[in-house]
């Protein structure tokens, strides 16, 4: 059965048909159609495939784990900052090791289209000291999932499988299986020796993970992803990873004439790196990301034979595209990558009608009244608030940063600190930073600006929805500073007083402006309208 996919489509599809039991993830592009394709799966369906959104990456980590201890095959999805969020339960699932097939999905963004950073999560691979797989086509991220979760129960470790935005969210003509694999059946095979990490057993594990990293590797060396294509211009060799083996072929549509290294599969084969070193004269690494590979092969090499990111032949920021790696070989580009002239930029902007906007509206009217008034802002569509009109916040770090370096700030005297963090980021990152601000009454007012969905990433649901005043009053706030509004212009001079209140009160405050986002309004009254409701 052939099949038009994006590259995440493809890794679902695969999971699907590799017998997946749950797939656990938190939204964040360029991950989310992974689970949005297995949400709206009739196969899914129909075989009670769990797939509702996890609070963050760690629980997603975790809930993935469980699922797996019972013997279940389960997928966690994530872009390349919730590995971050999720990295206390992934290491040590490398000490626990799985029962049933476990894939960590990880979707990196070079060029920062929709993130804070270019991290590269090969290097959560090593630090784990667990396989990582690296799709170069659709194809082959389709094909992986089912080697992976076969893998994976083979060497009893999880595997880290790392894909990149170009992979993500373009699309191929993939081959699927006819048939799906069935689920696995629940087992009690699990041994709690392994999965309880006290010192005693977490020693004897860790000497074993560490002993099998040599396995590992000569299973690398010889995996039919990691390929070693022979040229007759051995001048140069080429080692192409992921997604940059795809850029070497578009520079090449004859046939490449040096030897090609294809590495989709970690811990680097060494055995095969050793060979191109000694057969070619000089070497060229196209790797997206950072120089992950580039690193560890000059370990072994001449440093005058590697070329790469770290000597300036290969940019060491941004995404690749051909008309680089073109540029890298000392060939002609045909900028057909290069952005367009004809079309002008038009910068990011909250939608006409967000209730975010009449928040920043009260709040910059408020906040003329105050000498040096700080806001901490976080991850969210409200982060735009950062740009003109508004100009509002003075932060944004990372998931729920905004609580915690509000309070931080009021521990070193400024005043007035104030928060704004989305429902969705609330729940995610949030309420520990609260916790912390009601413990020591800070002098800090907290804006949980609730949209009723994950706007940012395309309206999935929101964890807490409808629960935000009953887990304010649990984490031990007042009534009598826990506020709801409407962010409506109309009910503007309630909003300004509301504000101008609760920054004047010396403690911890809280303000809910709730109004539904106004994306997921027009699709709900379209559903609605289509129902004859």
């Amino acid at each position: 059965m052939r099949k038009l996919l994006l590259g995440d489509e493809a890794i679902a599809q695969g999971a699907l048909d590799a017998g997946l039991s749950g797939v656990y993830a938190y939204p964040g592009t360029p991950s989310t159609e992974i689970t949005e394709f297995i949400q709206m799966s009739p196969l899914a369906r129909e075989r009670g495939v769990h797939s509702r959104w996890s609070t963050n990456e760690k629980t997603a980590m975790e809930e993935a784990l469980g699922m797996s201890f019972m013997g279940k095959r389960a997928l966690v999805c994530m872009k390349h900052v919730g590995m971050n969020v999720c990295a206390d339960p992934f290491v040590n699932s490398g000490m626990t090791g799985v029962n049933g097939g476990l894939v960590v999905l990880v979707a990196d963004d070079p060029s920062m289209h929709s993130s804070q950073d270019e991290q590269d999560s090969r290097f959560y691979g090593k630090f784990a000291m667990v396989p990582t797989f690296e799709p170069s086509s659709q194809q082959e991220a389709y094909d992986m999932m089912a080697q992976a979760f076969d893998y994976s129960e083979r060497v009893c470790l999880p595997v880290l499988m790392r894909v990149t935005t170009r992979m993500a969210h373009s699309r191929a003509v993939v081959q699927c299986a006819d048939e799906p694999r069935q689920q696995n059946a629940l087992n009690y095979n699990a041994e709690a020796r392994n999965w309880v990490l006290l010192p005693a057993n977490a020693r004897k594990r860790n000497d074993k993970v560490t002993a099998q990293q040599l396995e590992l590797e000569e299973d690398a060396a010889n995996s039919v992803y990691n390929i070693y294509i022979e040229g007759h211009d051995q001048k140069l060799g080429i080692i192409a990873s992921g997604i940059g083996f795809n850029y070497v072929n578009e520079c090449f549509p004859q046939g490449c004439p040096y030897p090609v290294l294809k590495i989709s599969q970690y811990p680097l084969p060494k055995k095969l790196v050793r060979r191109m070193l000694s057969e070619c004269q000089q070497v060229l690494i196209v790797e997206e990301g950072q120089p992950f590979v580039e690193d560890m092969v000059r370990g072994v090499a001449d440093m005058q034979q590697v070329h790469g990111k770290l000597d300036g032949t290969l940019p060491r920021t941004g995404e690749l595209n051909p008309d680089i790696v073109k540029k890298a070989f000392g060939m002609e580009a045909g900028q057909c990558f290069a952005p367009c002239e004809d079309v002008a930029p038009r910068p990011p902007a909250l939608c006409q009608g967000c209730g975010h906007r009449d928040v920043y509206a009260a709040l910059n009217e408020v906040l003329k009244e105050f000498d040096n008034p700080r806001v901490f802002g976080d991850i969210g569509c409200y982060t735009l608030g950062f740009l003109p009109p508004f100009r509002a916040i003075h932060s944004c770090v990372d998931m729920g940063a905004s609580i915690t370096m509000a309070k931080g700030a009021a521990d070193a005297g400024q005043w007035p600190a104030v928060a704004v963090i989305g429902d969705s980021t609330f729940t995610h990152s949030g309420m520990t930073g609260l916790l912390d601000a009601i413990n020591e009454n800070a002098d800090i007012t907290v804006i949980i600006s609730d949209n009723l969905t994950t706007g940012m990433t395309g309206g999935q649901d929101s964890a807490g929805t409808n629960k935000f005043e009953a887990i304010c009053r649990g984490l031990g706030l007042s009534d009598e500073h826990l506020k709801v509004v409407v962010p409506l212009p109309k009910n503007m001079p309630e909003i300004t007083q509301i504000l101008r209140d609760e920054i004047n009160y010396h403690g911890t405050s809280v303000i809910i402006p709730r109004r539904e986002c106004m994306q997921t309004l027009q699709r709900h009254l379209k559903q609605k309208k289509a129902q004859g409701k």
